[in-house]
């Protein structure tokens, strides 16, 4: 009997703790993918874009949608994840998971869809990546088609 209340209470613990982590994981970006992620707007200023009002959904909150750990989970070996961002022609970005969360920063980085409240044209979009604070607009890729987020081994 000790044995069976010895099982069940290891059963109700396990319950308990947070599920795994999803990772890997791969999120195509698309509207389905998008869809129920609170939209935004913020002003960034891009090395040759100049001075825009972009709108789209914050890239942690996409994260967030597909299980992606934030806040305090953010430690310990997920300060070596790496969020990597690819686009049409195979251009490809990386973050670290740390550096998109809001208990590490205040900064947002978007999926936009428009600027100054314009669709994106086709050369941009659908998904263009804006990424304020940068000096350069290397990882402001045009085309955005996948998410990659990648755990440490």
């Amino acid at each position: 009997m000790h044995n069976v209340v010895l099982a069940l209470l290891f059963i109700v613990q396990a319950a308990a703790l947070p599920s795994a982590s999803p990772l890997p994981l791969h999120i195509t970006i698309d509207a389905a993918a998008l869809q129920g992620v609170r939209v935004q707007s913020i002003d960034a200023t891009g090395e040759h874009s100049g001075s825009a009002r972009y709108t789209g959904v914050s890239l942690r909150d996409v994260l967030t949608k597909f299980g992606v750990p934030t806040g305090h989970e953010v430690s310990g070996k997920l300060m070596q994840t790496i969020v990597v961002v690819s686009a049409a022609d195979g251009y490809r970005v990386a973050f670290s998971l740390a550096e998109l969360d809001p208990s590490f920063t205040d900064r947002t980085i978007l999926i936009a869809d428009r600027r100054g409240g314009q669709l994106l044209p086709a050369r941009e979009g659908p998904y263009r990546l804006i990424v304020p604070g940068d000096k350069r607009e290397g990882r402001w890729i045009r085309q955005v088609t996948d998410v990659e987020v990648k755990g440490a081994t």
